[in-house]
């Protein structure tokens, strides 16, 4: 028993699925990977600041 060949709408609509799926990926990827390279990055502390103590809040 042999199925029938898929209808060429559905194969169109297979490409144009996995199209998206791949776009969605991607950009999932890219947002990911910016959230790490920003939250990675060293926080700048300006340690000539008038009110700036090392020890503020160990108290």
């Amino acid at each position: 028993m042999s199925f029938p060949d898929q209808h060429e709408i559905h194969t169109r609509r297979k490409g144009r699925n996995m199209a998206v799926g791949l776009l969605l990926g991607a950009f999932v990827v890219i947002v990911f990977s910016v959230s790490l390279v920003k939250l990675s990055k060293p926080q700048n502390i300006d340690t000539t600041a008038p009110n700036y103590s090392a020890t503020a809040g160990s108290e």
